[in-house]
């Protein structure tokens, strides 16, 4: 059985809807990031980065960062369709989803939610925070661009979806993002999906 550590309402909740697309056998260990799990010295044995998500597989090894475990789950079931079999397909597959974790997390979100994580000085966090606003709005804005007129970023629901899941989840909570209304579309669709109905309770705290 697979072991899934996971902190609700953070990144690791696109992989939780991923693993309930692809029916896996898991186990869930909560890693409370607001009182400091990931960086306890427990988890830092299992994951020397000290984030979250991180997949401990039956063979006793640890899967992290969010697209690597993404595209383990798409592959252990390639019925689910979850990934592209074309490289060409997969490679902007892999584009979306670096792009949203990458830019519209890390550079936006990040900075957005957590300024005074990289400054000490109030004026500067102030300005990390309309930066990583702004970082954020203008990746939505592509990302709606890539989306055009289709159900899902890649015409079907993908591993790409998954990651824009958490981040319009967070767009939407946050209340301050006016998001764009196929985006929107979008994640109304995932949350109507089996999946999203099976993860629901450990989505939030």
């Amino acid at each position: 059985m697979l072991t899934f550590y996971h902190s609700p309402q953070s990144c690791s909740n696109g992989i939780l809807l991923l693993l309930h697309e692809v029916g896996a056998a898991f186990e869930t260990r909560i890693v409370d990031v607001r009182a400091g799990d990931q960086r306890g010295a427990a988890y830092l044995a299992l994951n020397p980065k000290g984030k979250v998500p991180a997949l401990g597989l039956e063979d006793g090894a640890v899967l992290t960062e969010f697209g690597a475990i993404a595209l383990w789950l798409a592959e252990s079931d390639p019925q689910a369709g979850l990934a592209p079999a074309d490289p060409t397909e997969r490679a902007r597959l892999l584009e979306m989803l670096d792009f949203i974790v990458g830019s519209v997390h890390m550079r936006g979100f990040t900075f957005d939610k957590v300024p005074q994580k990289f400054l000490a000085d109030p004026d500067g966090q102030a300005a990390l925070k309309a930066h990583g606003r702004a970082e954020v709005i203008k990746g939505l804005k592509v990302l709606s661009d890539m989306m055009g007129d289709a159900p899902y970023l890649i015409g079907r629901f993908s591993v790409a979806d998954s990651a824009l899941f958490y981040v319009l989840d967070w767009a939407v909570q946050d209340g301050g993002y006016d998001v764009p209304a196929n985006l929107m579309a979008c994640l109304k669709r995932i949350k109507a999906r089996p999946a999203y109905a099976a993860a629901a309770s450990l989505l939030s705290r």
